[in-house]
């Protein structure tokens, strides 16, 4: 297990066709983390998103990052974002069945945006200043929400972000997804001389279904060397450390805080079309650390 940093935050990288599928899918979670644990790894860290329904997440592993962004000089995230991201139960609570919910819905009457009044609401929530992840392994499993202009992520800044501003801090995007693209995620890595159209960036499809109909597994497991990118386990992207290097500096030398958080609208994915795709539900049933045994 590497070492842990020793400043704060610490380190951690009804009817029984029903009951049959709770089985299966109990089964094959478990079977997913027997899988890594047989591989190798340690799990030094998690949030299982367990508690009743309606509760708020846990303060001593996330943190909420409220409003659209701006106060941090950061309107719309640089990406033309019309969300306003907000810590209120109907954005953002457990669900009661061990998931928590991140809910994108139209804006009430009254919110500003940095683009006027606000469209849309929505949550997003940070282990920055509670928990930051060694290189190693992190893992979620995800139920995504489908839509044009919804854009779902699973992702991770540098350490020293905000101070160190973007792309210098680096980021590894686990999983992003466009809503109109209701089978297929990608994945990137940013930093100095990479960043925004990253050359380093890779799609996955599913061979079946769709990313709303079930939950999946996306993980990264990366060290000084490379970095690895996984859908359900099977690995569909590496990047190494010889390749980040031929334009700028690796950002995989370093601890990152882990995010989460759906956003709507901008340039990703465009803006919604239709408020038939509301309220769009981000199912996170799990958030997990490993590191090497």
């Amino acid at each position: 297990m590497p070492p842990l940093v020793p400043d704060m935050p610490r380190i951690l990288g009804a009817t029984w066709a029903l009951a049959l599928s709770a089985f299966l899918a109990c089964t094959n979670e478990t079977q997913s983390t027997v899988s890594t644990e047989k591989r190798g790894w340690t799990r030094v860290w998690s949030d299982e998103f367990d508690g009743k329904a309606g509760a708020r997440i846990d303060s001593t592993k996330w943190r909420y990052e409220t409003a659209d962004g701006c106060k941090e000089g950061i309107c719309g995230w640089g990406n033309d974002e019309k969300e306003y991201y907000t810590d209120a139960t109907e954005n953002i609570a457990l669900n009661g069945q061990g998931q928590l919910m991140i809910v994108g819905r139209r804006a009430p009457a009254g919110l500003t945006c940095h683009y006027g009044p606000c469209l849309y609401t929505s949550a997003k929530v940070t282990t920055r200043g509670k928990m930051l992840v060694a290189p190693g392994r992190v893992e979620a499993r995800i139920k995504l929400p489908a839509g044009k202009g919804l854009w779902p992520a699973f992702w991770m800044l540098g350490h020293n972000s905000p101070v160190t501003p973007w792309p210098e801090c680096g980021e590894i995007d686990v999983m992003e997804n466009k809503g109109s693209q209701p089978t297929t995620t990608s994945s990137a890595l940013h930093g100095p001389g990479y960043s925004g159209a990253t050359p380093f960036a890779h799609a996955h499809t599913l061979a079946r279904g769709t990313l709303s109909d079930d939950f999946h597994t996306f993980a990264v497991e990366w060290d000084s060397l490379h970095v690895q990118f996984f859908v359900d386990d099977t690995a569909h992207y590496e990047i190494t450390r010889n390749a980040v290097e031929h334009f700028g500096k690796s950002v995989l030398d370093q601890p990152f805080f882990l995010t989460l958080n759906l956003a709507v609208g901008g340039h990703f994915d465009g803006d919604p079309q239709s408020d038939a795709i509301f309220p769009a539900t981000m199912l996170v049933d799990y958030v997990r650390v490993y590191a090497r045994q």
